[in-house]
């Protein structure tokens, strides 16, 4: 007989007697818990569990993981190139046809930047102020929502426009401004989301009442940066094409930081102001009036009498687009409920509403490629030509509510505010003086918007009913053209002296 003892044999199935056997410190241990030495005396009871079927879930968890893992990061990857790709072509856009040389390349990626940390802001205070009402309120709510959309514009118009015109001189620290007070604003939204204070909601209006400041500096500056061969309708579709470029790439970032906290988009978003204050320091210094022909602007600007008037031309324009705006937000909210009530196509409402949104940013993004490539064409004509379209699409739709006729009022809705607005944009900064400029798209800004306003509160009161809905819509927009058509356009206003360059072309 040897000395050795023969390897411990492992219990079948079901064996709960360990009588008489004894286990080692390096055996095969089927418990759970630490390894027992000695003898076993009595019944073990309950199912025993090797080391194996512990390794096997491990192991599938650690598999698990490890995918996910490969999956976010390949995911990470494939987000930075595209970004990377999309910026790359985005600055040869920016600086094609002697725009790097004049300087409006930089304002322009300045643009895609601002919109950058506008979509983090925009997707935090979704989330946070408007995701979080009871739908049961609906038509209250919306009319709530429209009232404090003007709210900015009442400080924009009488204050800031003016404010801006004043310093046409240090216009690059203007910019910078309204940027680095967003930023500010933004961390103290962030800290009012997590301490659910009460400056959330002064937060969210002044970062509001910033983004129309900031747009009014930047349309004012692009005329002084035109280069030679560019129209100013092809410079702010550039612009927009920028703007939009920012949003894609900003939203889905504070989608995912929003993940995490609520307070890190509006945290991320304080940085990415903070580099849009430096970009815009760095601007081309042309972008600034001369600080003496700007005081002496500004002397005349005070002489008894003068008032603040613009030529006809601007006039038209903007009466055109007020009717244009006026169409856009009646659709969006009348769409909004009467898509529920008379659904079109045999489609779910929310579904329908769904594909006329898409329609109307396909329409927004037709209308800001189609303004990209305009060369020489007049936007005077344009605009009206765009008013009379809505008009006979809303008339269409009144006649034969159908899917078709539906989604061409949304696509219409959006190629047609797009296109207008860079039509007006245009001639504005052709028309309109450098000393007045920033007050003239500052009242352009707030008429438009309560354009808008009055259009999307007539879709909330009007009954459901689509053949009245799209009449009036129609009824309007022929209004608009009559009322456009009024005004005889004057000369454009004469420059302040001779020294002062001509207008460029729209």
């Amino acid at each position: 007989m040897s000395d050795v003892p023969p390897p411990p044999r492992p219990p079948a199935d079901g064996d709960q007697s360990g009588g008489g056997s004894a286990r080692e410190p390096g055996g095969d241990s089927r418990s759970d818990g630490p390894p027992i030495h000695g003898p076993i005396h009595g019944p073990i009871h309950g199912p025993i569990h090797g080391p194996s079927q512990v390794d096997q879930v491990g192991g599938r968890a650690r598999r698990v993981a490890g995918v996910s893992a490969r999956a976010a990061r390949r995911a990470a990857v494939g987000t930075a190139r595209v970004t990377r790709a999309g910026a790359g072509r985005l600055h040869r856009a920016a600086e094609a046809k002697g725009a790097g040389q004049t300087g409006l390349a930089r304002l322009i990626e300045l643009n895609a930047f601002s919109a950058f940390a506008d979509a983090m802001v925009m997707v935090a205070l979704a989330g946070t102020l408007f995701f979080s009402v009871p739908s049961d309120e609906a038509r209250g709510n919306v009319a709530l929502y429209l009232a404090l959309t003007m709210a900015p514009f009442a400080v924009v118009a009488p204050l800031i426009g003016p404010f801006l015109d004043r310093f046409a001189h240090g216009r690059r620290w203007a910019i910078g401004i309204t940027a680095g007070t967003r930023g500010f604003l933004a961390w103290v939204a962030a800290d009012a989301v997590m301490d659910e204070g009460v400056w959330l909601y002064p937060a969210a209006l002044g970062i509001l009442v910033g983004q129309k400041a900031y747009a009014v500096t930047r349309a004012a500056a692009v005329p002084r940066l035109l280069p030679e061969g560019i129209t100013l309708v092809a410079a702010n579709s550039r612009m927009q094409l920028a703007a939009t470029f920012g949003t894609a790439v900003g939203a889905p970032i504070g989608l995912g930081l929003a993940q995490i906290g609520d307070d890190w988009p509006l945290r991320a978003a304080f940085f990415a102001y903070i580099g849009t204050t430096i970009f815009a320091v760095l601007l081309s210094k042309k972008v600034d009036s001369e600080a003496a022909e700007a005081r002496v602007q500004q002397l005349r600007q005070k002489k008894a009498g003068r008032r603040f008037r613009v030529g006809g031309t601007v006039v038209r324009a903007l009466r055109a687009n007020a009717g244009l705006r006026f169409f856009s937000g009646f659709m969006i909210m009348f769409f909004a409920f009467v898509l529920r009530e008379e659904p079109v196509g045999g489609l779910d409402g929310l579904v329908l509403l769904g594909i006329v949104a898409a329609a109307a940013w396909l329409g927004s993004a037709a209308g800001t490629s189609f303004g990209a490539l305009v060369k020489s064409r007049s936007p005077d004509g344009a605009i009206l030509v765009l008013v009379g379209l809505a008009a006979g699409v809303a008339l269409v739709g009144a006649i034969w509510w159908n899917l078709v006729t539906v989604l061409a009022a949304g696509f219409m809705g959006g190629f047609g505010q797009q296109l207008g607005r860079l039509s007006l944009d245009a001639i504005i900064q052709r028309d309109i003086p450098d000393r007045i400029r920033s007050n003239a798209f500052a009242r352009s800004e707030t008429s438009l918007q309560l354009a808008w306003v009055v259009g999307g509160g007539v879709g909330i009161l009007l009954p459901l009913l689509p053949a009245l809905g799209m009449g009036i819509a129609a009824a309007v927009l022929a209004f608009a053209v009559v009322w456009a058509m009024q005004v005889k356009p004057r000369a454009v206003e004469p420059p302040e002296s001779s020294a002062a360059p001509s207008p460029p072309p729209a």
